[in-house]
């Protein structure tokens, strides 16, 4: 994979931040997902000891099974925040999310850095024309 330069601030001037967040909040992504590969059954991790370890030796369907409660969550916690809810349980539900989204990347041997750079190649990609892009692709993967 090849190796992305650190663009700067200035650089990236013509996006909008999102305010609030910085480098060191997507590094504590790639944080976790480092702790996580050190749980992998392949890399000694021991399902006694870590909840990770557990989920992981426990293969792929207990983890989508995982992911699809935590997914159920945030549903439900963006429906209860739209009549008034709390916004700290939205928060907390998606971070339960992306958590266990970071265990089924380990789980197939995929890394966070993937998905960066698919979010990357989206970047100022209309998202109509990029479904229509996907369509298109199947349609030719599939040979229609």
């Amino acid at each position: 994979m090849q190796e992305k330069k650190q663009i700067t601030a200035e650089e990236n001037s013509h996006v909008p931040s999102i305010v609030g967040t910085q480098v060191s909040d997507l590094n504590t992504l790639v944080r976790l997902a480092g702790m996580i590969q050190t749980r992998l059954p392949a890399n000694g991790g021991d399902p006694e000891q870590s909840y990770v370890a557990r989920l992981l030796s426990k293969g792929a369907d207990a983890i989508l099974k995982k992911v699809g409660e935590e997914s159920t969550e945030v549903v439900m916690a963006a429906k209860d925040l739209s009549h008034g809810g709390d916004s700290q349980n939205l928060v907390n539900e998606m971070a339960d999310l992306w958590f266990h989204c970071l265990i089924a990347l380990a789980h197939y041997g995929l890394q966070p850095q993937q998905v960066f750079d698919e979010l990357e190649r989206r970047v100022g990609v209309s998202g109509l024309e990029e479904k229509a892009l996907r369509k298109v692709r199947d349609r030719e993967k599939n040979g229609d």
